[in-house]
C-alpha cells in the first residue's frame, strides 16, 4: 500500500535551510549521518558541504535521481545542472510564494503607498465591470 509521506529524508533530496548564514537557500542531503544530522552540499547555491541538524532544514518535493551516497561537489553540481534544479525550484509555487514574500518585505512606505493605490484602482476597475454586466 502507499504511504501518506511523500518526503523522505534520502540522499538526493533537496532542502531549504531554515536557520543560519544560509537561510532560504537550498541544498541537497549528500550522506545521511545519523538521525538527527546529515552532510548536506549546495554547490550550484552558494550553501558550502556541512553538517546540518534536520530540525532546521525542510525537505522539498524535489530530489535528484542516482546521485550515489556520499557524493561530492562536483558530482552533486553535475547531477543538479543536468536535471535543473535551481530552474526546478524557481518554477514552484512555494519558491514563487517566497519571493514575493521577501520583496513585500522589503519594500518601502512610498512603494507599499503604491500598491495600495494600484489595488483600490483594480478593485474599482472590477467592480464597476461586475455593476456593468449584471
Amino acid at each position: 500500500q502507499d504511504s501518506t509521506f511523500k518526503r523522505f529524508v534520502e540522499v538526493g533530496r533537496v532542502v531549504l535551510l531554515k536557520s543560519g548564514p544560509s537561510a532560504g537557500k537550498i541544498a541537497v542531503i549528500a550522506e545521511i549521518i545519523d538521525h538527527n544530522r546529515a552532510i548536506i552540499d549546495g554547490p550550484t547555491t552558494g550553501v558550502p558541504r556541512q553538517s546540518f541538524p534536520y530540525r532546521h532544514l525542510t525537505l522539498t518535493p524535489i530530489a535528484l535521481t542516482k546521485l550515489p551516497r556520499g557524493a561530492g561537489s562536483g558530482v552533486i553540481r553535475k547531477q543538479a545542472e543536468k536535471e535543473g534544479l535551481v530552474a526546478k525550484w524557481e518554477s514552484s509555487s512555494w519558491a514563487k510564494k517566497r519571493a514575493a514574500m521577501e520583496k513585500r518585505r522589503s519594500l518601502n512606505d512610498f512603494e507599499r503607498f503604491s500598491v495600495m493605490v494600484a489595488k483600490k484602482q483594480r478593485r474599482d476597475v472590477v467592480r464597476k465591470a461586475l455593476a456593468k454586466a449584471a
